[in-house]
């Protein structure tokens, strides 16, 4: 990862038994991560595209693809978002290993250690153990079940 951070950071780390190219679709394409994330999402996986990540009329945001190495690496700069997201970025990283694909998650530059940033970091946490799910089992959370 070439970001520079200041702030606070959020990682995770898991792998998960599915090829990379299943993965990398898992974290850039809408219509999967409408099954482990967002409600509603638009966008294409190229770099400069925008993401529409939708949960909510109150949490419509919006997001910069500012890295896009497919199989590799996925990462978003949110751009229009509640003022405590809006300096950050978030991404995934992966690499095959012999257990399937090595995920190595971040998002980056909080600016303070509060409630929001500390409730983040638990909720990516669960929605990466959906993601694993989904990939691994087929399992799909319902929306208002998630994290």
């Amino acid at each position: 990862m070439d970001l520079v951070t200041h702030g606070f950071n959020i990682y995770h780390d898991l792998v998960i038994k599915a090829s990379l190219q299943e993965v990398f679709d898992a974290v850039s394409q809408p219509e999967h991560l409408n099954n482990w994330w967002t409600l509603k999402c638009t966008g294409l996986p190229e770099v400069n595209a925008e993401y529409n990540l939708y949960f909510a009329p109150e949490y419509d945001w919006y997001g910069k693809v500012i890295t896009c190495q497919p199989n590799h690496a996925f990462y978003i700069k949110m751009t229009k978002t509640d003022p405590e997201w809006e300096p950050t970025t978030f991404g995934f990283n992966l690499e095959q290993v012999e257990a399937g694909v090595q995920v190595r998650f971040f998002h980056i530059n909080w600016q303070e250690c509060n409630h929001n940033f500390r409730h983040s970091s638990f909720c990516w946490a669960m929605l990466l153990n959906g993601l694993k799910n989904y990939l691994e089992k087929g399992i799909i959370i319902p929306f208002k079940e998630r994290a």
